[in-house]
C-alpha cells in the first residue's frame, strides 16, 4: 500500500459489516468537514490501494472473517502507522485491554455519544499531524546532511563529540583555519545555529 502526500482534509476509515453504522457515521463524519471511505469488512479494508496520510480508522471489534482486533494486528504487523478507534456493541474488558495495548486511541461501546467519537477522531488526527510533521523534518534533515562534503561531515561528527578547533585541526592534519571553514560551512548548510543544535542533529541522523 502506498500514501498520498499529507492533506489538509483528514480521512477517516470506517469499517464495520452493519450497513446502517457505515451509512450513519458517513454523515456524522461528512457534515464535520471530513472525507471518509466505508468497508463493509477488514478484508475489504487491507485491499486498498492508497492510504491517505492523514487519516484514521474507526473500526468495528465483532466482524465475521477478520475481526477488528485481528486487523489491528495486521496493520501494527505491516508497520502502518494508522490510529485506531473501535467501536463495539459487545465490547468487554479484555478486548478493551488487548486494543489499547495494541495502540488504539479509544474503545467506544454502541450505542456512543457522537461527541465522544468526534473527539476520538481529533485526538487520533492529531497524534497523525505530529508523526508527519516529524518526518517531515527528519527528511529535510537528511537531505540537508547529504548536501555536506565528506570532508564537512567528519568535522560535524567532531565537533559533535566535544572536540575543539585544535584538535580536530591534529586529527585530520589541516589547519585550524580549515577546521573553521569548513564548521562554517557545515551550520549554514544544515541551518543550524548553534553547537547545541550541531549535536541534536547527529543524534536524530543516527536514531533513525
Amino acid at each position: 500500500m502506498t500514501t498520498n502526500p499529507l492533506s489538509s482534509i483528514p480521512t477517516v476509515y470506517v469499517v464495520d459489516d452493519d450497513a446502517s453504522i457505515r451509512e450513519s457515521l458517513s454523515s456524522l463524519l461528512r457534515s464535520a468537514g471530513m472525507s471518509v471511505e466505508v468497508f463493509a469488512s477488514p478484508f475489504d479494508f487491507l485491499a486498498l490501494d492508497k492510504l491517505s496520510d492523514f487519516c484514521c480508522v474507526v473500526l468495528d471489534v465483532r466482524m465475521p472473517g477478520l475481526d477488528g482486533l485481528d486487523l489491528q494486528d495486521k496493520i501494527v504487523a505491516l508497520g502502518w502507522e494508522i490510529p485506531i478507534i473501535f467501536i463495539t456493541g459487545h465490547g468487554d474488558v479484555p478486548q478493551a485491554v488487548r486494543a489499547m495495548k495494541s495502540g488504539a486511541i479509544d474503545f467506544l461501546n454502541k450505542p456512543f455519544d457522537d461527541t465522544d467519537l468526534l473527539n476520538a477522531i481529533t485526538l487520533a488526527l492529531s497524534r497523525v499531524s505530529a508523526t508527519s510533521h516529524e518526518r517531515m523534518e527528519l527528511a529535510n534533515l537528511r537531505r540537508r546532511f547529504d548536501t555536506l562534503t565528506p570532508r564537512e561531515k567528519q568535522i560535524m561528527f567532531a565537533v559533535a563529540e566535544g572536540k575543539q578547533n585544535k584538535r580536530i585541526a591534529y586529527d585530520l592534519c589541516v589547519t585550524e583555519s580549515t577546521v573553521k571553514v569548513h564548521k562554517h560551512n557545515v551550520m549554514s548548510k544544515m541551518n543550524l545555529r548553534s553547537i547545541a543544535e550541531l549535536t541534536l542533529a547527529i543524534q536524530r541522523l543516527k536514531k533513525h
